[in-house]
């Protein structure tokens, strides 16, 4: 039980989250482009071949397999996964367009129709169950075609060819869908910009140039998104999407309290100023300054982003981030994907993630306390080994435990004060992982045959887990 039963308010939207580009498989079906996702090889060094020197994003079978063409098989077995949905209980399904099939090259003057009817298909039958579609515009599947001929989003030609893909599938979908969300993780370009933002720097003396100029672009993108759908849709909201983590100073030092603070605005609070304030933030002129980095800023640029500020904020959390000023390489944590130095109070995932519930209610205190606008926290999970037993059960009471925890948390925060819309959890059925294109690496409530060789039989079984979560949905948190 949390502390207080009224915690979770009337209406809150519980639910799960996927991507598009790590369920959907059926790559090259319906007239669909090839994405960045199509090319990236499974296996846990696929950011890291991805990031090389000598990748010329092209598919290699010979040398890699490539686990995202099938995925799940989401793209023929949804009605399926989203009668399990309805069974949990869902209020909300997270989910993303991919942005090729509706334009395969990114490009082109006349949409898909194919993909077009595709998503109408999916939205159709989670309405059918009473389940909204929350939709990711752009979850880490750019077109292929737009990196290899534009560079990404360095280049200013890609937002009108977004605004393009925007107009069209708020314009098909307005009566189907009422929550979007811009870009995923839009800040996680910091730490790789080839996922979002289609390009690894030439080198590191322009790293900062390149993936700051690309940021503008995409604010501005962002910026003719949520006006867009604010006159299309109005009763819609619209948000932006954060990968949040926390910065904990090492230890009450001075020095490294100013580190931590000065790592914080940069990584979290940089994008979620610009998207709900409007406007750059003060700290980063200096960085700019120090960076020597100068943006080209059309005219109406800074108003169109003043004007197109978001609704509500959209948050994945995993894991905190605990670090110190001129650590040494001995010292930096090797599970943590957002970095740091180990911090000897948590434990960590199988894959070296660091758990810390209480991160995300210090979290969504933050943020609240910063923007005053809603929160959702859209993505959070624990991706660990599940056992298949003989009879077909997994019992995985290792998620149980981690969930309920970070549920547990979260409405402490609501407690807090905090105005939080709802909870979607990642993963909520067994897809490929972005960071290592392992099946093995499982999130799900629903349990995926599908092994990292390729083989299995996409079975869909239902964990331990998917019983707690449908108890927690019915009595809307206060039981967990």
């Amino acid at each position: 039980m949390i502390s207080k039963q009224e915690a979770f308010p009337k209406g809150f939207l519980w639910g799960g989250a996927t991507a598009a580009n790590q369920i959907e498989g059926g790559f090259n079906e319906g007239n669909k482009g090839l994405n960045i996702a199509d090319v990236l090889p499974g296996g846990k060094e696929r950011l890291q071949i991805l990031m090389s020197a000598g990748f010329n994003f092209e598919i290699n079978r010979e040398k890699y397999t490539y686990p995202n063409h099938e995925a799940i098989d989401f793209y023929h077995r949804y009605k399926e996964d989203i009668a399990l949905f309805a069974e949990m209980g869902f209020k909300v399904f997270r989910m993303s367009i991919a942005w090729t099939r509706i334009f395969p090259n990114g490009d082109e003057s006349e949409s898909n129709e194919e993909g077009l009817a595709y998503y109408d298909r999916v939205f159709d039958e989670l309405l059918k169950y009473g389940i909204e579609p929350v939709v990711t515009i752009s979850h880490y599947e750019m077109p292929l075609h737009l990196v290899k001929e534009y560079g990404g989003w360095r280049s200013r030609q890609v937002v009108s060819f977004f605004e393009k893909y925007v107009n069209v599938i708020l314009l098909r979908y307005k009566d189907k869908v009422k929550y979007w969300m811009t870009f995923n993780e839009i800040n996680g370009a910091l730490k790789m910009p080839i996922m979002s933002m289609g390009f690894s720097p030439k080198n590191e003396e322009s790293r900062y140039q390149e993936t700051f100029q690309a940021f503008h672009h995409q604010f501005v993108a962002s910026a003719i998104a949520v006006k867009a759908c604010k006159e299309m849709i109005p009763e819609a909201k619209i948000g932006c999407m954060i990968l949040f983590a926390p910065v904990y100073p090492f230890d009450s030092n001075p020095e490294n309290i100013l580190y931590a603070l000065k790592e914080e605005e940069l990584f979290n609070y940089f994008c979620g100023d610009v998207h709900v304030r409007g406007e750059y933030p003060a700290f980063i002129k200096p960085f700019f300054k120090e960076k020597n980095i100068e943006l080209e800023i059309q005219d109406g640029d800074l108003d169109l982003i003043k004007q197109g500020t978001v609704d509500y904020i959209g948050l994945s959390y995993y894991m905190s981030r605990t670090d110190k000023k001129g650590k040494s390489e001995e010292e930096k944590s090797q599970g943590n994907i957002v970095g740091g130095v180990k911090n000897p109070f948590l434990n960590a995932s199988d894959w070296g993630w660091e758990i810390d519930p209480v991160g995300l209610r210090i979290s969504l205190n933050k943020l609240y306390g910063r923007y005053q606008i809603p929160l959702f926290v859209v993505e959070n999970g624990l991706g660990a080994h599940d056992q298949l037993e003989s009879d077909g059960s997994i019992h995985d009471e290792y998620r149980i435990d981690y969930l309920r925890d970070h549920v547990r948390a979260m409405g402490e925060a609501i407690e807090d004060g905090v105005e939080l819309m709802g909870y979607t959890s990642w993963g909520c059925i067994d897809l490929v992982s972005m960071s290592t294109g392992e099946m093995s690496k499982r999130y799900g409530y629903i349990y995926v045959d599908k092994n990292d060789d390729g083989s299995g039989t996409l079975e869909r079984r239902k964990k331990n887990s998917f019983h707690w979560y449908k108890k927690v949905i019915e009595s809307n948190g206060e039981v967990l």
